[in-house]
């Protein structure tokens, strides 16, 4: 007969028994009041008739009846023990004593202890890590997590980050903190789905995911979480890497929100704890800084109000490689030296390759002179590009002049002349609100050569468009004539 205190299996799943309640006759059904141990569903509650059960079984007796049996343990053995319980119970207050650095697989260097203790000192721990780059952010944020599993003060974990690094994030928590984190992708939620029913929300079958910053703007995966957390979850966390990706990127007086600023700014409240991580804080413009530490603390910060540097002392740790060794740290200096090529030949390739490209803009440019400026632009866009390319690689520049190439002599034959549209990737690369961030680097290569071909054919001039009809008919067109 099943009792109160025992661990049961029950439909797939392991409960404890709360409450045994017999019927008032040997025919009636015995109900059985349980608790969920499984993560997903800690603490559920769930009545059942046991007798009516398929699969119910003990997983194990009282715990109580061994108690005692094997006699009492050696003095040492209990002394430890003892100690250890106090320890625990120390640490579970003492904001000034953590166990996280002696939980973790790593070496711990003391400077990265100083995001770990301010953390601990704050009521909710709102805090912005802005170490340079190197200094090991993960771990420290890995740390602070570690530590706040262990008082039982986080209970639910979301790690928010580009999608480069999403595998990475998952593969250093389980390997350096032993946290094992469920990476939510569309992979995941179709195979949750496939599980348990298409109507299962799949933030709810794990405690702690990575979620890629491309994948979090999609308000079929960001909804659902926000159904999840409620208006306000006690004992969540939110790490979010590469902060400055959700400020407002603007130099105008009112900064506007991308996408990922949007969706962060509706989950982060929903959130007790939250930990921003970032090298580039500050994107140069106060409005957006300002609006970006609002998400992390919108008690101390406000969008639009200048940031005093009281206040964001208690929220934020900065510490540069230049600062640390100054307090003893080795970190190898980073000396750029100039290297000067002498004595070359004028017709070496890298140097012929160089002159040719700076001849054909000049050429261009003054082609280009009376030219529409919607024209020019695109012109001047396809030269500029095709020098980042000859500075990248002769591969990348040899695709990208193949591409400019071939386009040309298709117009010369048609004398097509399209409107430059959607230049996004020629522009600025893959941004933070991009779709294509998860791409894989064949398709952005291949979108950017679209987007290459589209800038030539908008800045040729031997096509003639409707500018130039126009200026034509204006009697003040100099410009080109259609040819083809």
């Amino acid at each position: 007969m099943v009792l109160a205190g025992q661990v049961v299996r029950v439909r797939s799943r392991q409960y404890l028994v709360e409450e045994v309640r017999e019927g008032l006759t040997k025919k009636q059904d015995t109900l059985v009041c349980l608790s969920c141990l499984e993560d997903d569903a800690l603490g559920e509650h769930l009545e059942v008739l046991w007798e009516r059960e398929v699969d119910a079984q003990e997983m194990g007796g009282r715990t109580w009846e061994s108690v005692a049996k094997r006699g009492f343990d050696e003095p040492q053995k209990f002394s430890a023990y003892l100690h250890t319980l106090r320890w625990n119970c120390v640490t579970a207050t003492d904001p000034k004593l953590f166990q996280a650095p002696y939980r973790a697989g790593i070496e711990v260097k003391a400077y990265q202890l100083a995001p770990l203790r301010k953390a601990l000192l704050l009521p909710r721990v709102n805090l912005f890590i802005a170490d340079d780059v190197g200094l090991g952010k993960t771990i420290e944020a890995g740390l602070i997590l570690r530590e706040m599993l262990m008082r039982q003060k986080v209970r639910r974990v979301v790690i928010c980050c580009p999608p480069s690094v999403v595998r990475q994030w998952a593969e250093e928590m389980e390997s350096r903190f032993g946290l094992v984190f469920q990476v939510f992708d569309r992979q995941f939620v179709s195979e949750r789905r496939q599980e348990r029913g298409w109507g299962v929300n799949p933030w709810t079958t794990h405690s702690r995911f990575i979620i890629s910053q491309a994948l979090l703007r999609d308000e079929a995966y960001a909804e659902p979480m926000r159904a999840w957390l409620g208006d306000f979850c006690a004992g969540s966390m939110l790490i979010l890497d590469e902060a400055h990706n959700a400020a407002p990127a603007s130099g105008t007086k009112y900064a506007v929100d991308s996408q990922l600023t949007g969706v962060v700014r509706g989950l982060a409240p929903r959130f007790e704890h939250k930990l921003f991580l970032s090298a580039t804080p500050h994107n140069g413009h106060s409005n957006s800084f300002a609006a970006l530490l609002e998400m992390l603390d919108p008690q101390r910060f406000c969008r639009g109000v200048t940031v005093k540097s009281a206040k964001l002392d208690a929220v934020m740790v900065r510490r540069l490689k230049s600062d640390l060794r100054e307090i003893g740290e080795e970190f190898p200096e980073r000396k750029v030296i100039a290297i000067r090529l002498d004595g070359l030949d004028k017709d070496a390739p890298e140097l012929l390759l160089s002159r040719l490209l700076a001849e054909y803009r000049r050429l261009r440019e003054s082609k280009l002179k009376d030219a529409p400026r919607s024209r020019t632009n695109a012109a001047m866009l396809v030269l500029t590009s095709l020098q980042k390319r000859l500075l990248s690689s002769i591969e990348a520049f040899y695709r990208t002049l193949n591409v400019h190439r071939a386009t040309l002599v298709r117009q010369a034959q048609t004398g097509n002349a399209p409107t430059a549209h959607n230049l996004s990737l020629l522009l600025g690369g893959v941004g933070p609100d991009d779709e294509r961030a998860e791409l894989r680097e064949e398709e952005v290569s291949a979108e950017e050569d679209a987007q290459m071909e589209r800038a030539t054919a908008a800045g040729n001039c031997r096509a003639r468009t409707q500018d130039d009809e126009s200026e034509a008919d204006n009697g003040s067109s100099q410009g080109c004539r259609r040819t083809g």
